[in-house]
C-alpha cells in the first residue's frame, strides 16, 4: 500500500519517485551523487554564462519571497560572482506579516527589487478552481510565479532567470533534469503545474488583458531566455541558505515552529502553504514534517529514528488557525470546504474518525 525510503522516509506515494535495490529513494541517491560531482566544472559553465549574458543594468532575474533560498541565491550571485541580479516577487495570496517583514529586510540589505501583483480577482478564481479541481490551493499563484517572471524578463530583455533548487531532483521526483542546466515552459507545465495549466486557465472568466500575468510569453519571445536552478551549479543546502540569509539579508524566523512541522525558518510568506501541505498529506500520506525531516536526514543532521518520531508527532496537522481566512478567500462555507478536502483524500490511506481524517498506516 505504502512504504518509505530506507534512509529518509520519502513515501512511495510521492509522484514520480523511484527507489534503488537498497530501498533508497532518488533524493537520497542524489544526495550521494552530489558528494562526487565536480562543482568547479559546473561553476565554470556558470562563469561563461555570465560572460555571454552581460547587460547594461541587470544580468539576471532572481525570483524571491524574502525567504532563505531566493535571498541566498541573490546574495551569492551579487557577492561571490559580481553579478547584478534583479530580485522579483510575485505577491502571494494571504500574505503573512513575517513574510512581508522578511521581504522588506531582504530589499533593505541592498537589492533592486520589483513587486508584481497580478490581477487579484483572476488570481482568486484560479486559486479556487485549482483548490477544487486540482487539489492545489494556490494554483493561480503557482502559475504566476512562472508566467509573470517570464513576462517581465521579456519586457526588460533580461535573458537569464535563476530559481532556487530543482525540487524534483533534490526532494524526490523525476531525475531527468539532474544533468541538464536549463529547462523550458513545457517542463514547467508538465511538472510544476501538473499538466493542468491549459485546463485551469480556460475556466477563468476574465478578459485577456486581465490574464496578462498568467499567460506564458510566445515561443518566439522566449527564444533567448534561459531558465535554470541554482542547485545545478552549487551543492544545495537549505540550512546553509538559512544561515546566510539570516546573517546578510535580515531573515527572521517564526517565534514558534511552523504549522505541521518542527522547523521555524521556511515558508513564512503566505498562509496557503499550511493548507497545501495538509492536502499533500491527505493525498499521498506525507506532510510538511516528512519533507523537512528528509532534508535533515540527507544532510546528516538527523537520524532516521529521530525523523520517524517527528513525523508521527507533526504530519497530520489540520490548519485550524487559518480556516476562517481560507473560507473568506474562497467564499465557501465550512461544509463546502470540507467536501473539497474529502474529495482529495486517499481512502486507501485514511479513514474518517470524529470528522477528521486519520491515517490507517504508521510510518516505519
Amino acid at each position: 500500500m505504502i512504504f518509505w525510503c530506507k534512509n529518509c522516509l520519502n513515501a512511495s506515494t510521492r509522484p514520480r519517485i523511484t527507489f534503488d535495490k537498497r530501498g533508497y529513494c532518488n533524493a537520497c541517491q542524489w544526495a550521494e551523487e552530489k558528494k562526487k560531482i565536480n562543482w568547479k566544472n559546473r561553476q565554470e559553465i556558470l562563469k561563461k554564462l555570465f560572460k555571454n549574458n552581460k547587460k547594461n543594468k541587470y544580468d539576471c532575474i532572481v525570483p524571491v519571497s524574502g525567504g532563505k533560498d531566493g535571498s541566498y541565491v541573490a546574495y551569492i550571485l551579487k557577492k561571490k560572482f559580481g553579478i547584478r541580479p534583479l530580485a522579483v516577487t510575485v505577491r502571494p495570496p494571504l500574505e503573512l506579516d513575517l513574510g512581508s517583514k522578511n521581504l522588506k529586510n531582504f530589499i533593505n540589505s541592498g537589492f533592486d527589487h520589483i513587486h508584481i501583483s497580478p490581477n487579484l480577482k483572476v488570481m482568486q478564481e484560479l486559486n479556487k478552481y485549482g483548490f477544487k479541481h486540482k487539489g492545489f490551493p494556490y494554483y493561480g499563484w503557482l502559475i504566476a510565479i512562472h508566467t509573470s517572471v517570464l513576462k517581465l524578463a521579456v519586457s526588460l530583455s533580461i535573458n537569464l532567470i535563476f530559481y532556487g533548487e530543482d525540487g524534483e531532483v533534490e526532494y524526490g521526483g523525476t531525475d531527468k533534469t539532474k544533468n541538464k542546466p536549463f529547462y523550458d515552459p513545457r517542463y514547467i507545465k508538465k511538472i510544476y503545474l501538473e499538466g493542468g495549466y491549459d485546463l485551469v486557465k480556460r475556466k477563468v472568466n476574465a478578459k485577456k488583458s486581465e490574464k496578462f500575468f498568467f499567460e506564458f510569453p510566445t515561443d518566439n519571445e522566449l527564444k533567448k531566455i534561459r531558465i535554470t536552478h541554482w542547485s545545478y551549479f552549487e551543492k544545495w543546502d537549505s540550512y546553509r541558505n538559512y544561515v546566510i540569509a539570516k546573517e546578510f539579508c535580515g531573515l527572521e524566523e517564526n517565534e514558534k515552529s511552523n504549522m505541521g512541522t518542527f522547523t521555524n525558518f521556511a515558508q513564512n510568506d503566505q498562509a496557503f502553504y499550511a493548507l497545501h501541505t495538509y492536502m499533500m498529506y491527505l493525498k499521498f500520506g506525507f506532510g510538511r514534517a516528512t519533507q523537512d525531516a528528509g532534508i535533515e536526514v540527507r544532510r546528516g543532521a538527523m537520524t532516521r529514528n529521530q525523523a520517524i518520531n517527528l513525523v508521527r508527532l507533526y504530519d497530520n496537522y489540520y490548519p485550524d488557525e487559518f480556516i476562517k481566512m481560507y473560507l473568506d478567500y474562497y467564499k465557501m462555507t465550512k461544509n463546502e470546504f470540507d467536501k473539497v478536502l474529502d474529495k482529495w483524500v486517499n481512502k486507501k490511506l485514511f479513514q474518517k474518525i470524529k470528522n477528521r481524517w486519520q491515517p490507517k498506516f504508521s510510518v516505519e
